[in-house]
């Protein structure tokens, strides 16, 4: 049966294979390259539109470039007015289908709230590590722009972008508008492609660990749930402690003034007035350490009890590729190759800068 939309056709089953006579998989292939196609135009405009501000603004005031908050606007502002507004209305160009809304209990949000950060800090855990090991080999740390700037922004500019900004418009574009799309062809595949795609587009080998697992586990809530806003609150409350919640904490620290201190290798005592005077910080970033510590436990054992009874069950869509062939369908193609190797080339200049 096929039904129409606009110029598309959405084949909503497949015509019954005769013994011998393998599917034609060609327009299965040809969706997602067109999929994935409007992903990396879109990625191409965000990058054009940061690059055409960044240059307008050295020639405005080269000063801009030089200060964090300024260069995190300059980056932030083209992305979200122009960027990501030009990837939005490529990606809608292609039909997509409803996903059924289903009610999901205040116990079971918390659940997930645990599993969010235990799945998010685990991963990072990981990604961290293999970031040194490669700059171990490499013989000099691997830089990480992105985070860098946003340490040393404004707390305000911060907020803006990262806690509000950022997880309303990705959570719309990386699991409404991409699940949408391919969820008939299982929420096995929708799920893994969000979370692939939507990690490969953080851009840096540091985030993509915790992005490309995070977002897998927002993804399938959100098949589950048929509810954006769900996601939407998990992925702002772990960009606030990930990102202003530790700033924060930094400004009680004052780390830059203990850090002058030991680099001058003054006594004992300035150390113990250092920390008197900054006890309240340190003891609210020892709260924050042990609360990581135990929401990574608890996580952890939330996922082994859920996996033990089998609580991430993943339906079928109405469209079923074959094994053996959905790679080759559903990445091996040109919209989909473009939008993966160029993010794994901007990791790649990342990792070597």
């Amino acid at each position: 049966m096929e039904e129409t939309k606009g110029d598309e056709i959405l084949r909503t089953e497949r015509p019954e294979e005769t013994q011998g006579q393998e599917t034609d998989l060609r327009p299965d292939r040809k969706y997602f390259s067109r999929l994935g196609l409007m992903y990396f135009l879109g990625a191409m405009a965000i990058n054009a539109a940061q690059f055409l501000a960044s240059f307008l603004a050295g020639l405005i005031h080269p000063g801009w470039l030089d200060d964090p908050t300024a260069l995190m606007l300059l980056s932030m502002l083209p992305t979200y007015l122009v960027g990501m507004p030009v990837m939005i209305a490529l990606i809608r160009r292609i039909p997509e289908a409803k996903i059924e809304k289903h009610p999901m209990k205040g116990r079971d949000f918390l659940a997930a709230v645990v599993m969010c950060f235990g799945v998010v800090y685990l991963s990072n855990l990981l990604g961290n590590a293999l970031t040194a090991l490669i700059g171990l080999l490499k013989g000099g740390a691997v830089n990480n722009v992105l985070v860098d700037m946003t340490a040393s922004a404004n707390l305000g500019v911060v907020f803006v972008f990262t806690v509000l900004c950022a997880p309303l418009i990705e959570e719309y574009i990386f699991r409404k508008l991409l699940i949408d799309r391919t969820v008939r062809y299982g929420q096995g595949v929708a799920v893994l492609l969000s979370g692939l795609m939507f990690g490969l587009f953080h851009g840096n080998l540091n985030q993509f660990a915790y992005a490309f697992t995070l977002g897998m586990f927002l993804a399938f809530l959100y098949v589950k749930t048929g509810k954006l806003k769900i996601t939407i609150a998990l992925h702002m409350l772990v960009n606030f402690i990930g990102t202003v919640a530790l700033m924060l904490l930094t400004e009680f620290l004052d780390l830059d003034a203990y850090l002058e201190l030991v680099e001058s290798g003054v006594g004992d005592a300035q150390l113990v007035n250092y920390f008197l005077e900054h006890l309240t910080g340190w003891l609210l970033y020892g709260a924050y350490g042990l609360w990581l510590l135990a929401v990574l436990i608890a996580g952890t054992v939330l996922w082994i009890v859920a996996l033990a009874k089998r609580r991430f069950t993943l339906t079928p869509g109405e469209i079923t590729i074959p094994r053996g062939k959905r790679f080759s369908t559903i990445c091996w193609n040109v919209g989909m190759g473009l939008f993966v190797l160029f993010w794994i080339g901007v990791m790649i200049v990342q990792l070597l800068m």
